[in-house]
């Protein structure tokens, strides 16, 4: 069975990933508007009633903007730390709260979702990986510095939103302040190009098929530098850049696929209808 996924967006100013098999998908993550979430969706042909939870990374903004409205609004369980949901400004109702454990699979119906803890300046993050028929989705992004869980889960992937935030020339020649540069590159900070690219060629799986560089810094990152740093080095995996301004195309995952490296393939809209 393949498993189908798309990032809604990716970037600082919202967070919202897609996936899901024939019968049923979560969100990891709900950092844009419920009505944005739903016109995106839309447009791909995916189907709101396909969502059965979603998943909440960490507390800050661009991951949780849309979460409240969205829970109400499809009777959505959110699966979120005690401590995330304390230090989050926007909360699902109480009664669509469920927590999870750091290594411990979730069922939602025929996928598996594990958290597992990761470097970030947050109160509690955790990134995901999604599991349906032996077919593994990593979402990998606001990480400071790749330790040992990162490096395990993403050998396990077929396909990973894998953040490549910033590149370090532009960072250190940009705009922003000292303060705010050291936040960024330090272990508690997010990913940049170089540590991704050294992830993804010390730890990539053989069966791995599709790698989607996500969370760009609008200022400190150019989709073109992201995707040369890994174009000598991507062999037959497909590696595109999730847009911090549009939703991607959906691709189809399987243990077929990924084991003979195809390109990606769009899904028709009528399998979600």
């Amino acid at each position: 069975m393949s498993v189908f996924i798309a990032s809604l967006n990716s970037g600082s100013n919202g967070n919202c990933y897609y996936i899901g098999n024939s019968g049923e998908a979560v969100l990891i993550d709900a950092g844009i508007s419920c009505r944005e979430t739903e016109k995106r969706m839309r447009r791909l042909g995916l189907s709101m009633d396909l969502i059965k939870a979603i998943f909440i990374s960490h507390e800050h903004i661009d991951h949780v903007k849309g979460v409240e409205v969205l829970s109400k609004r499809y009777g959505l369980p959110v699966y979120i730390t005690p401590a995330t949901l304390n230090n989050s400004i926007t909360k699902p109702p109480l009664q669509h709260v469920r927590a999870f454990v750091a290594h411990m699979p979730v069922p939602i119906g025929g996928l598996m979702v594990t958290a597992f803890p990761k470097w970030h300046d947050a109160a509690d993050a955790h990134s995901f990986v999604v599991e349906s028929s032996g077919v593994r989705i990593g979402v990998l992004t606001d990480i400071g510095a790749p330790c040992d869980h990162v490096a395990h889960y993403f050998g396990q992937c077929h396909a990973a939103f894998l953040e490549t935030n910033y590149d370090d020339e532009m960072l250190a020649n940009g705009r922003y302040p000292y303060h705010l540069k050291k936040r960024i590159s330090g272990d508690k900070g997010h990913m940049s190009n170089a540590q991704a690219l050294d992830l993804f060629r010390t730890h990539r799986p053989g069966h791995m098929s599709h790698l989607f560089l996500s969370h760009l810094s609008r200022d400190n990152n150019d989709p073109g530098v992201a995707l040369e740093a890994f174009r000598p080095h991507a062999g037959d995996v497909h590696v595109t850049v999730a847009s911090r301004y549009n939703e991607t195309e959906v691709y189809e995952i399987g243990a077929a696929v990924a084991r003979q490296h195809t390109s990606s393939r769009p899904v028709q809209a009528s399998l979600f209808s």
